[in-house]
């Protein structure tokens, strides 16, 4: 396999390596199929709104010649994104009725998603946000600015989620500028981060990252993002860990995607795997129903099935929990453990 490895460090470059690993990502479907040795393909329709971004060394933990490989399925556009499928929609979470504010996001009591930042690191094929209007949203300076104002002036809010997009990419002076801004708000006790970069892009957990996360008064609260063991590499599992002696609390979270992680084999070993690295697996999302994200819908009792199986062979504290994401309520709808055994009332399909 043609290496897929860091970018040219140009003299006088003065960005952090992981944003010129960014900016050296693979953006086009035939190099990232000629990279893996793959046939090439038409691109569907999809991709034109919804472009490929993937940095290269998520595509080297890929397995070349493999066309159903589980890192290359989350990122790769595929035909089945263009079809129409009833009950898929583009705002399944209706979160655009949820913008109490400009770049803020209120859904749950006593707490508040400020939209960071308007972009990823890699996008996920299955992603709820990717028709997201974020620049109308506002996702950008002035609308975080927004944000934190009305915060500020909600003594309610206890808890801020910071989001996106994925807001580590905002850079470190810009990060730190508004932790510190959250924290000159007398009510707001906890930060939480939402992201999926210490995964697929390690390079982001730099010295500055760690230091102000351990620094700051507020609980932290990091939650990351892997769907599959093969993207938990050495590399991803030393940032981990470094964030780890940041003293936050570190969660991941998942999503059941079929052809992916639908397996208890899989599961199993992710959340083995995050344990060991000083992760605890924390939700197992079914699929938000956006539009093009069909073919990657599991069955909410195949869901429960693999739900048990992992009771069955893993600590309890390993077993992620099962939840749906259901507009309007208030909270996320955990989905609840059955024996294989028994029937289950009002099952949904």
């Amino acid at each position: 396999m043609p290496h897929a490895g860091p970018s040219t460090v140009i003299a006088g470059d003065r960005r952090e390596p992981w944003q010129r690993e960014l900016t050296a990502a693979v953006r086009d479907a035939g190099e990232l199929r000629s990279l893996l040795g793959l046939p090439a393909a038409p691109a569907p329709a999809a991709v034109g709104e919804f472009p490929l971004l993937v940095p290269r060394g998520f595509v080297a933990r890929m397995k070349p010649g493999d066309p159903h490989d589980p890192l290359l399925l989350q990122v790769l556009p595929v035909a089945a994104e263009d079809i129409a499928t009833p009950g898929f929609t583009a705002d399944p979470l209706l979160e655009r009725d949820a913008l109490a504010a400009p770049g803020l996001v209120r859904k749950y009591a006593g707490r508040a998603l400020l939209l960071a930042a308007a972009g990823c690191a890699v996008n996920c094929r299955y992603c709820f946000r990717r028709e997201f209007p974020y620049a109308e949203s506002g996702a950008h300076r002035a609308g975080i600015a927004a944000a934190v104002e009305t915060i500020a002036a909600d003594a309610t809010l206890h808890e801020v989620i910071l989001s996106g997009g994925d807001p580590l990419l905002l850079d470190d002076d810009r990060l730190a500028e508004l932790i510190g801004r959250l924290e000159a708000v007398p009510h707001v006790r906890r930060l939480r981060i939402h992201t999926r970069l210490p995964v697929v892009l390690p390079e982001r957990v730099t010295d500055a990252l760690v230091a102000m996360l351990r620094a700051t008064r507020l609980t932290g609260v990091v939650v990351v993002h892997a769907n599959h063991p093969a993207e938990l590499d050495d590399a991803v599992a030393a940032g981990l860990r470094r964030l780890v002696t940041a003293g936050v609390i570190l969660l991941n979270q998942s999503v059941l995607l079929a052809g992916v992680n639908d397996s208890p084999d899989v599961l199993a070993e992710l959340s083995e795997r995050l344990v060991d690295i000083g992760v605890v697996p924390y939700y197992l999302h079914l699929l938000d129903r956006v539009r093009g994200t069909a073919h990657f819908e599991v069955a909410e009792r195949e869901a429960l099935g693999l739900i048990d199986a992992l009771r069955r062979r893993l600590p309890g504290y390993a077993v992620p929990r099962l939840a749906r994401e259901v507009p309007g309520e208030a909270a996320k709808t955990w989905i609840g453990y059955h024996s294989s055994r028994t029937e289950i009332p009002g099952e949904r399909p």
